[in-house]
Protein backbone atom coordinates (compact mmCIF):
# COMPACT_ATOMS: atom_id res chain seq x y z
CA UNK A 1 0.00 0.00 0.00
CA UNK A 2 2.14 2.55 -1.60
CA UNK A 3 1.38 6.23 -0.89
CA UNK A 4 0.22 7.93 -3.83
CA UNK A 5 1.42 10.46 -5.93
CA UNK A 6 -2.08 12.47 -5.00
CA UNK A 7 -1.39 12.35 -1.02
CA UNK A 8 -0.35 15.89 0.25
CA UNK A 9 2.06 15.42 3.38
CA UNK A 10 -0.43 16.73 5.77
CA UNK A 11 -3.14 14.32 4.46
CA UNK A 12 -4.91 11.18 6.22
CA UNK A 13 -3.69 8.81 3.78
CA UNK A 14 -0.10 10.27 4.42
CA UNK A 15 -0.76 9.70 8.26
CA UNK A 16 -1.89 6.33 8.12
CA UNK A 17 0.93 5.61 5.92
CA UNK A 18 3.48 6.87 8.18
CA UNK A 19 1.84 4.81 11.21
CA UNK A 20 2.50 1.40 9.20
CA UNK A 21 6.02 2.43 7.98
CA UNK A 22 6.94 3.48 11.58
CA UNK A 23 7.88 -0.21 12.10
CA UNK A 24 8.80 -3.34 11.14
CA UNK A 25 5.77 -5.13 8.87
CA UNK A 26 6.48 -8.83 10.35
CA UNK A 27 5.40 -7.15 14.08
CA UNK A 28 2.30 -8.88 15.11
CA UNK A 29 -0.51 -6.08 15.78
CA UNK A 30 -3.83 -7.53 16.68
CA UNK A 31 -4.65 -10.75 18.30
CA UNK A 32 -7.85 -12.21 19.42
CA UNK A 33 -7.75 -15.58 20.89
CA UNK A 34 -5.34 -17.76 18.64
CA UNK A 35 -5.95 -15.44 15.29
CA UNK A 36 -3.31 -12.90 14.70
CA UNK A 37 -2.68 -10.31 12.17
CA UNK A 38 0.80 -8.92 11.96
CA UNK A 39 1.24 -5.27 10.10
CA UNK A 40 1.83 -6.73 6.67
CA UNK A 41 -1.39 -8.22 6.55
CA UNK A 42 -3.13 -5.86 8.19
CA UNK A 43 -1.63 -3.34 5.49
CA UNK A 44 -2.63 -5.91 2.46
CA UNK A 45 -6.36 -5.85 4.44
CA UNK A 46 -6.48 -2.13 4.39
CA UNK A 47 -5.19 -1.98 0.74
CA UNK A 48 -8.04 -4.42 -0.39
CA UNK A 49 -11.08 -2.49 1.92
CA UNK A 50 -9.95 1.16 0.12
CA UNK A 51 -9.85 -0.43 -3.49
CA UNK A 52 -13.70 -1.64 -2.46
CA UNK A 53 -14.91 1.72 -1.31
CA UNK A 54 -13.25 3.26 -3.99
CA UNK A 55 -15.07 1.67 -6.11
CA UNK A 56 -18.05 3.45 -4.31
CA UNK A 57 -16.51 6.48 -5.02
CA UNK A 58 -15.54 6.81 -1.61
CA UNK A 59 -12.57 9.42 -1.99
CA UNK A 60 -10.69 12.71 -0.44
CA UNK A 61 -13.43 14.69 1.73
CA UNK A 62 -16.58 11.66 1.12
CA UNK A 63 -18.41 12.03 4.63
CA UNK A 64 -18.83 8.36 5.58
CA UNK A 65 -20.78 6.53 8.68
CA UNK A 66 -18.85 4.41 10.42
CA UNK A 67 -21.06 1.50 12.48
CA UNK A 68 -19.29 -1.58 13.20
CA UNK A 69 -18.47 -3.92 16.32
CA UNK A 70 -15.11 -4.03 18.06
CA UNK A 71 -13.35 -6.19 15.60
CA UNK A 72 -10.65 -6.62 13.35
CA UNK A 73 -12.59 -5.26 10.78
CA UNK A 74 -13.36 -2.16 12.65
CA UNK A 75 -9.62 -1.52 12.19
CA UNK A 76 -9.36 -2.41 8.44
CA UNK A 77 -12.02 -0.76 7.51
CA UNK A 78 -11.45 2.84 9.39
CA UNK A 79 -7.89 2.60 8.30
CA UNK A 80 -9.30 1.83 4.60
CA UNK A 81 -11.50 5.01 4.63
CA UNK A 82 -8.72 7.28 5.96
CA UNK A 83 -6.79 6.08 3.30
CA UNK A 84 -8.63 7.42 0.89
CA UNK A 85 -9.11 11.08 2.75
CA UNK A 86 -12.69 10.65 3.86
CA UNK A 87 -14.08 12.39 7.29
CA UNK A 88 -15.14 9.43 8.99
CA UNK A 89 -18.29 9.77 11.76
CA UNK A 90 -17.94 7.15 14.34
CA UNK A 91 -21.21 5.44 14.95
CA UNK A 92 -21.61 3.49 18.43
CA UNK A 93 -22.88 0.10 17.09
CA UNK A 94 -25.19 0.13 19.83
CA UNK A 95 -26.95 2.73 18.74
CA UNK A 96 -30.92 2.39 17.81
CA UNK A 97 -32.06 2.78 14.16
CA UNK A 98 -33.81 6.18 15.20
CA UNK A 99 -30.42 7.04 16.86
CA UNK A 100 -28.40 6.57 13.85
CA UNK A 101 -30.80 8.69 11.78
CA UNK A 102 -30.84 11.29 14.24
CA UNK A 103 -27.19 11.91 13.89
CA UNK A 104 -27.11 11.20 10.21
CA UNK A 105 -29.63 14.20 9.88
CA UNK A 106 -27.44 16.85 11.54
CA UNK A 107 -24.05 15.38 9.60
CA UNK A 108 -25.61 14.50 6.28
CA UNK A 109 -22.88 11.82 5.61
CA UNK A 110 -22.53 10.02 2.02
CA UNK A 111 -22.05 7.08 2.66
CA UNK A 112 -22.94 4.61 5.74
CA UNK A 113 -20.64 1.18 6.47
CA UNK A 114 -21.85 -1.00 8.46
CA UNK A 115 -21.86 -4.66 9.31
CA UNK A 116 -24.99 -5.64 8.05
CA UNK A 117 -27.87 -7.37 10.16
CA UNK A 118 -26.25 -9.54 11.72
CA UNK A 119 -24.80 -6.75 13.75
CA UNK A 120 -27.99 -6.96 16.11
CA UNK A 121 -26.80 -10.10 17.46
CA UNK A 122 -23.57 -9.13 18.32
CA UNK A 123 -22.02 -9.83 21.74
CA UNK A 124 -18.22 -8.77 22.53
CA UNK A 125 -15.50 -8.87 20.15
CA UNK A 126 -15.11 -11.01 16.84
CA UNK A 127 -13.01 -10.87 14.62
CA UNK A 128 -14.53 -10.44 11.45
CA UNK A 129 -17.67 -9.08 10.07
CA UNK A 130 -19.46 -8.90 6.89
CA UNK A 131 -19.57 -5.40 5.49
CA UNK A 132 -22.48 -3.14 3.94
CA UNK A 133 -22.03 0.08 1.94
CA UNK A 134 -25.00 2.26 1.63
CA UNK A 135 -24.85 5.54 -0.66
CA UNK A 136 -27.03 8.51 0.43
CA UNK A 137 -28.31 10.78 -2.12
CA UNK A 138 -29.03 13.67 0.43
CA UNK A 139 -25.32 13.16 2.22
CA UNK A 140 -23.06 16.63 1.63
CA UNK A 141 -18.94 16.12 1.39
CA UNK A 142 -17.17 17.16 3.86
CA UNK A 143 -16.98 21.48 4.53
CA UNK A 144 -13.89 21.25 7.15
CA UNK A 145 -10.51 19.44 7.29
CA UNK A 146 -11.61 17.31 9.90
CA UNK A 147 -11.02 13.54 9.11
CA UNK A 148 -12.35 11.91 12.41
CA UNK A 149 -15.86 12.75 13.90
CA UNK A 150 -17.07 12.06 17.25
CA UNK A 151 -20.15 12.57 19.19
CA UNK A 152 -19.93 13.42 22.94
CA UNK A 153 -20.49 10.37 25.25
CA UNK A 154 -22.10 13.08 27.84
CA UNK A 155 -24.74 11.93 29.79
CA UNK A 156 -27.04 14.91 29.41
CA UNK A 157 -28.44 16.96 26.52
CA UNK A 158 -28.07 16.06 23.01
CA UNK A 159 -24.46 14.91 21.42
CA UNK A 160 -21.89 17.37 20.64
CA UNK A 161 -20.73 16.80 16.99
CA UNK A 162 -16.46 16.75 17.19
CA UNK A 163 -14.01 17.04 14.88
CA UNK A 164 -10.41 16.14 14.83
CA UNK A 165 -8.22 17.20 11.99
CA UNK A 166 -5.06 15.01 10.66
CA UNK A 167 -2.73 17.24 12.60
CA UNK A 168 -4.20 17.15 15.95
CA UNK A 169 -4.35 12.80 15.58
CA UNK A 170 -1.09 12.71 14.31
CA UNK A 171 0.29 15.38 17.56
CA UNK A 172 -1.68 13.56 19.96
CA UNK A 173 -0.26 9.94 18.58
CA UNK A 174 3.42 11.70 19.44
CA UNK A 175 2.77 13.17 22.79
CA UNK A 176 1.70 9.28 23.40
CA UNK A 177 5.07 8.42 22.21
CA UNK A 178 6.97 10.92 24.70
CA UNK A 179 5.14 9.98 27.63
CA UNK A 180 7.64 8.26 30.17
CA UNK A 181 6.27 4.51 31.30
CA UNK A 182 4.02 4.45 27.80
CA UNK A 183 3.88 0.69 26.22
CA UNK A 184 6.82 0.37 23.64
CA UNK A 185 7.78 -2.20 21.00
CA UNK A 186 7.34 -5.77 21.89
CA UNK A 187 4.69 -4.83 24.61
CA UNK A 188 1.67 -6.74 24.47
CA UNK A 189 -1.36 -4.49 25.44
CA UNK A 190 -4.87 -5.70 26.08
CA UNK A 191 -7.09 -3.01 24.89
CA UNK A 192 -10.39 -3.08 26.95
CA UNK A 193 -10.92 0.59 26.47
CA UNK A 194 -13.44 1.01 23.36
CA UNK A 195 -11.96 1.08 19.92
CA UNK A 196 -14.83 4.15 19.21
CA UNK A 197 -13.73 6.46 22.01
CA UNK A 198 -10.46 8.46 21.80
CA UNK A 199 -8.36 6.77 24.52
CA UNK A 200 -8.99 3.19 23.04
CA UNK A 201 -9.07 4.38 19.43
CA UNK A 202 -5.74 6.80 19.58
CA UNK A 203 -3.97 5.98 23.03
CA UNK A 204 -4.09 2.71 22.12
CA UNK A 205 -4.63 1.49 18.78
CA UNK A 206 -3.12 4.32 16.34
CA UNK A 207 -0.56 4.90 18.93
CA UNK A 208 0.11 0.98 19.26
CA UNK A 209 0.51 0.83 15.25
CA UNK A 210 3.08 3.62 15.41
CA UNK A 211 5.15 1.89 18.51
CA UNK A 212 5.18 -1.72 17.51
CA UNK A 213 2.55 -2.81 20.29
CA UNK A 214 0.76 -5.87 19.63
CA UNK A 215 -2.80 -5.15 20.68
CA UNK A 216 -4.77 -8.27 22.40
CA UNK A 217 -8.72 -8.21 22.36
CA UNK A 218 -10.61 -10.48 25.04
CA UNK A 219 -13.36 -11.88 23.68
CA UNK A 220 -16.30 -10.80 26.25
CA UNK A 221 -16.11 -7.78 29.19
CA UNK A 222 -15.81 -10.45 32.43
CA UNK A 223 -13.42 -11.38 34.84
CA UNK A 224 -13.04 -14.54 33.69
CA UNK A 225 -12.40 -13.68 29.91
CA UNK A 226 -10.15 -10.52 30.75
CA UNK A 227 -7.96 -12.59 33.05
CA UNK A 228 -7.57 -16.03 30.85
CA UNK A 229 -6.33 -13.39 27.68
CA UNK A 230 -4.30 -11.74 30.26
CA UNK A 231 -2.70 -15.47 30.72
CA UNK A 232 -2.66 -16.54 27.45
CA UNK A 233 -0.93 -14.07 25.54
CA UNK A 234 1.15 -12.83 28.75
CA UNK A 235 0.01 -9.47 28.45
CA UNK A 236 2.17 -6.42 29.79
CA UNK A 237 0.20 -4.06 29.75
CA UNK A 238 -3.42 -3.28 30.33
CA UNK A 239 -6.12 -0.38 29.45
CA UNK A 240 -9.28 0.25 30.23
CA UNK A 241 -12.49 2.37 32.25
CA UNK A 242 -12.64 2.00 36.11
CA UNK A 243 -15.24 -0.49 35.27
CA UNK A 244 -13.23 -3.03 33.47
CA UNK A 245 -10.62 -2.39 37.36
CA UNK A 246 -13.30 -2.71 39.02
CA UNK A 247 -14.40 -6.17 37.76
CA UNK A 248 -10.70 -7.59 37.79
CA UNK A 249 -10.51 -6.49 41.81
CA UNK A 250 -13.22 -8.05 42.54
CA UNK A 251 -12.30 -11.74 40.91
CA UNK A 252 -12.55 -14.33 43.05
CA UNK A 253 -8.77 -16.43 43.26
CA UNK A 254 -6.91 -14.68 40.12
CA UNK A 255 -4.36 -16.15 38.73
CA UNK A 256 -0.99 -14.29 38.63
CA UNK A 257 -0.18 -12.01 36.07
CA UNK A 258 3.45 -12.17 36.43
CA UNK A 259 4.64 -9.95 33.55
CA UNK A 260 1.98 -7.27 33.89
CA UNK A 261 4.27 -4.12 34.67
CA UNK A 262 1.50 -1.66 32.93
CA UNK A 263 -2.34 -0.69 33.89
CA UNK A 264 -4.02 2.69 32.90
CA UNK A 265 -7.44 3.86 33.39
CA UNK A 266 -9.15 6.52 30.98
CA UNK A 267 -12.77 7.49 30.47
CA UNK A 268 -13.61 8.76 34.11
CA UNK A 269 -11.73 9.37 37.12
CA UNK A 270 -10.60 5.99 38.82
CA UNK A 271 -12.19 5.36 42.59
CA UNK A 272 -9.00 5.08 44.64
CA UNK A 273 -10.51 2.22 46.76
CA UNK A 274 -10.77 0.52 43.01
CA UNK A 275 -7.11 1.34 42.09
CA UNK A 276 -5.83 0.27 45.72
CA UNK A 277 -7.97 -3.42 45.74
CA UNK A 278 -6.42 -3.80 41.92
CA UNK A 279 -2.83 -2.88 43.41
CA UNK A 280 -3.45 -5.56 45.93
CA UNK A 281 -4.48 -8.31 43.99
CA UNK A 282 -2.04 -7.69 41.06
CA UNK A 283 1.19 -5.77 42.24
CA UNK A 284 0.49 -2.93 39.38
CA UNK A 285 -0.60 0.63 40.29
CA UNK A 286 -3.10 1.74 38.31
CA UNK A 287 -2.15 5.23 35.77
CA UNK A 288 -4.73 7.00 35.35
CA UNK A 289 -4.91 9.19 31.76
CA UNK A 290 -7.83 12.01 31.35
CA UNK A 291 -9.14 13.86 28.65
CA UNK A 292 -11.77 14.66 26.41
CA UNK A 293 -13.39 14.05 22.97
CA UNK A 294 -12.64 17.43 21.63
CA UNK A 295 -8.81 17.92 23.04
CA UNK A 296 -8.03 13.89 23.09
CA UNK A 297 -5.34 13.24 26.27
CA UNK A 298 -4.76 16.27 28.17
CA UNK A 299 -2.80 14.30 31.59
CA UNK A 300 -1.78 11.38 32.25
CA UNK A 301 0.39 9.56 34.57
CA UNK A 302 1.23 6.10 33.36
CA UNK A 303 2.69 4.98 36.75
CA UNK A 304 -0.54 5.82 39.32
CA UNK A 305 1.95 7.47 41.50
CA UNK A 306 0.77 10.92 41.70
CA UNK A 307 -3.05 9.78 42.71
CA UNK A 308 -5.30 11.96 43.13
CA UNK A 309 -3.73 14.20 40.42
CA UNK A 310 -3.99 12.75 36.84
CA UNK A 311 -0.35 13.88 36.10
CA UNK A 312 0.86 16.68 34.07
CA UNK A 313 0.10 17.91 30.89
CA UNK A 314 0.53 15.56 28.44
CA UNK A 315 3.34 16.85 25.39
CA UNK A 316 2.35 19.68 23.66
CA UNK A 317 -0.66 20.60 25.69
CA UNK A 318 -1.71 23.78 27.26
CA UNK A 319 -3.64 23.64 30.36
CA UNK A 320 -5.47 26.26 32.69
CA UNK A 321 -7.03 26.76 35.59
CA UNK A 322 -9.64 29.19 35.00
CA UNK A 323 -12.41 30.44 37.02
CA UNK A 324 -11.87 26.62 39.26
CA UNK A 325 -12.35 24.59 35.98
CA UNK A 326 -10.12 23.28 33.33
CA UNK A 327 -9.43 24.91 30.35
CA UNK A 328 -7.44 23.50 27.60
CA UNK A 329 -6.01 25.53 24.51
CA UNK A 330 -7.16 25.10 21.11
CA UNK A 331 -6.10 26.66 17.74
CA UNK A 332 -9.81 26.18 16.62
CA UNK A 333 -13.20 24.98 17.74
CA UNK A 334 -13.47 21.59 17.59
CA UNK A 335 -17.58 21.37 17.51
CA UNK A 336 -18.90 21.19 14.41
CA UNK A 337 -22.39 22.51 12.53
CA UNK A 338 -22.58 24.66 15.64
CA UNK A 339 -22.84 22.21 18.70
CA UNK A 340 -20.55 23.10 20.76
CA UNK A 341 -22.71 26.68 22.12
CA UNK A 342 -19.90 28.35 24.68
CA UNK A 343 -18.07 25.34 25.56
CA UNK A 344 -15.09 27.25 23.29
CA UNK A 345 -14.22 30.73 23.14
CA UNK A 346 -10.95 32.92 22.78
CA UNK A 347 -8.54 29.79 22.10
CA UNK A 348 -9.47 27.45 25.19
CA UNK A 349 -11.75 24.46 25.29
CA UNK A 350 -13.42 25.10 28.66
CA UNK A 351 -14.28 21.13 29.82
CA UNK A 352 -16.85 22.05 32.79
CA UNK A 353 -14.64 19.76 35.18
CA UNK A 354 -13.57 21.19 38.00
CA UNK A 355 -9.91 21.30 38.56
CA UNK A 356 -6.66 22.40 39.90
CA UNK A 357 -3.12 22.89 38.81
CA UNK A 358 -0.65 23.39 41.22
CA UNK A 359 3.17 24.88 41.17
CA UNK A 360 4.63 21.71 39.66
CA UNK A 361 1.78 21.28 36.75
CA UNK A 362 0.14 18.50 37.87
CA UNK A 363 -3.78 18.36 37.42
CA UNK A 364 -6.13 17.63 39.81
CA UNK A 365 -9.48 16.88 38.81
CA UNK A 366 -12.25 17.27 40.99
CA UNK A 367 -15.39 16.30 38.82
CA UNK A 368 -17.79 18.46 36.40
CA UNK A 369 -18.59 21.41 37.15
CA UNK A 370 -22.50 20.64 36.32
CA UNK A 371 -22.73 18.42 39.36
CA UNK A 372 -22.87 21.14 41.60
CA UNK A 373 -26.85 22.06 42.45
CA UNK A 374 -28.74 24.40 44.39
CA UNK A 375 -31.14 23.10 47.34
CA UNK A 376 -32.81 25.81 49.42
CA UNK A 377 -30.22 28.48 47.85
CA UNK A 378 -26.98 26.36 49.43
CA UNK A 379 -25.06 24.61 46.88
CA UNK A 380 -24.49 21.18 46.86
CA UNK A 381 -21.44 19.04 44.59
CA UNK A 382 -23.28 15.36 44.31
CA UNK A 383 -20.14 13.86 43.41
CA UNK A 384 -19.58 14.66 47.43
CA UNK A 385 -22.35 13.15 48.03
CA UNK A 386 -21.74 9.98 45.71
CA UNK A 387 -18.07 10.10 47.70
CA UNK A 388 -19.77 9.15 50.87
CA UNK A 389 -22.58 6.66 49.48
CA UNK A 390 -19.29 4.96 47.67
CA UNK A 391 -17.59 4.60 51.30
CA UNK A 392 -19.95 2.47 52.60
CA UNK A 393 -18.90 -0.66 53.10
CA UNK A 394 -21.46 -2.83 50.66
CA UNK A 395 -21.56 -0.33 48.08
CA UNK A 396 -19.51 -0.77 44.67
CA UNK A 397 -20.28 2.63 42.99
CA UNK A 398 -23.16 5.51 43.39
CA UNK A 399 -24.73 7.73 40.92
CA UNK A 400 -26.82 10.94 41.64
CA UNK A 401 -29.07 13.20 40.01
CA UNK A 402 -30.95 16.32 40.81
CA UNK A 403 -34.38 16.86 38.91
CA UNK A 404 -36.59 18.84 41.44
CA UNK A 405 -35.52 16.46 44.41
CA UNK A 406 -32.44 14.63 45.01
CA UNK A 407 -32.18 10.72 44.20
CA UNK A 408 -29.40 8.52 44.46
CA UNK A 409 -28.71 5.31 42.55
CA UNK A 410 -26.10 2.91 44.27
CA UNK A 411 -24.88 -0.54 43.10
CA UNK A 412 -24.10 -2.81 45.58
CA UNK A 413 -20.78 -4.41 46.06
CA UNK A 414 -20.60 -8.09 44.59
CA UNK A 415 -21.19 -10.76 47.77
CA UNK A 416 -22.26 -7.77 50.36
CA UNK A 417 -25.73 -8.23 52.05
CA UNK A 418 -27.94 -5.64 50.28
CA UNK A 419 -28.13 -2.61 52.81
CA UNK A 420 -31.58 -1.07 53.42
CA UNK A 421 -32.62 2.85 51.90
CA UNK A 422 -33.21 3.79 55.66
CA UNK A 423 -29.35 2.37 56.28
CA UNK A 424 -28.01 4.39 53.84
CA UNK A 425 -29.77 6.70 54.71
CA UNK A 426 -28.47 7.02 58.02
CA UNK A 427 -24.85 6.50 56.85
CA UNK A 428 -25.25 9.58 54.94
CA UNK A 429 -27.15 11.76 57.61
CA UNK A 430 -24.16 11.19 60.07
CA UNK A 431 -21.30 12.41 57.53
CA UNK A 432 -23.40 15.24 55.60
CA UNK A 433 -25.37 18.18 56.48
CA UNK A 434 -29.09 17.54 56.27
CA UNK A 435 -29.41 19.76 53.10
CA UNK A 436 -27.14 17.56 51.33
CA UNK A 437 -28.99 14.21 51.73
CA UNK A 438 -30.77 12.63 49.00
CA UNK A 439 -34.61 12.47 49.09
CA UNK A 440 -34.49 8.81 47.50
CA UNK A 441 -32.41 6.19 47.57
CA UNK A 442 -33.06 3.19 45.14
CA UNK A 443 -30.49 0.32 44.86
CA UNK A 444 -29.70 -1.80 41.62
CA UNK A 445 -27.61 -4.65 41.03
CA UNK A 446 -25.77 -2.98 38.74
CA UNK A 447 -26.09 0.94 37.31
CA UNK A 448 -26.35 2.07 33.81
CA UNK A 449 -23.20 3.15 31.64
CA UNK A 450 -23.01 4.93 28.34
CA UNK A 451 -21.29 3.30 25.39
CA UNK A 452 -17.71 3.99 26.58
CA UNK A 453 -18.16 2.44 30.00
CA UNK A 454 -19.27 5.50 31.87
CA UNK A 455 -21.92 5.94 34.47
CA UNK A 456 -25.27 7.58 32.96
CA UNK A 457 -26.24 10.18 34.75
CA UNK A 458 -29.83 10.78 33.49
CA UNK A 459 -32.81 10.81 35.24
CA UNK A 460 -35.06 8.81 33.24
CA UNK A 461 -32.71 6.10 32.28
CA UNK A 462 -31.38 5.33 35.83
CA UNK A 463 -35.44 5.52 37.08
CA UNK A 464 -36.24 2.90 34.15
CA UNK A 465 -33.13 0.74 35.42
CA UNK A 466 -35.15 0.96 38.81
CA UNK A 467 -38.02 0.17 37.87
CA UNK A 468 -36.92 -2.73 35.21
CA UNK A 469 -38.29 -1.31 32.28
CA UNK A 470 -35.89 -1.83 29.24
Amino acid sequence: MGERATDPPDSMGSLVQRLFDARDDGLPFLTHRQNTINRAELRERVAKQAAVFAGYGIGPASTVGLRTPPSFTQVEVLLALWRLGAQVLLLDFRLKPAEVEALCAVCRPQFLVGAGSNVRAAFGFRPEYEITTECRRTGRPAATGHRLVQFSSGSTGRPKVIGRTVRSLAAEVDAFATVPGMPREGDRLLLLSSTAHSFGLIGGLLYALAAGVSVVFAPRVSARDILRTAVDHRITALFGVPMHFELLASALDPPALPELRIAVSGGELMPPRVAERFTERYGVPVGEAYGTTETGIVAIDVGGAVRPSVGRAAPGVVVRQYRGELDVALAESPYLFDSGGTQYADGWLHTRDRATVDDTGAVSVHGRADSLVVIGGLKVDLTEVEQVLREHPAVEQAVLVHEGVTEAYVAVAAGAEPPSAEELLRWCRERLADYKLPRVIRLLETLPRTSNGKLLRQAAALQAAASGTP
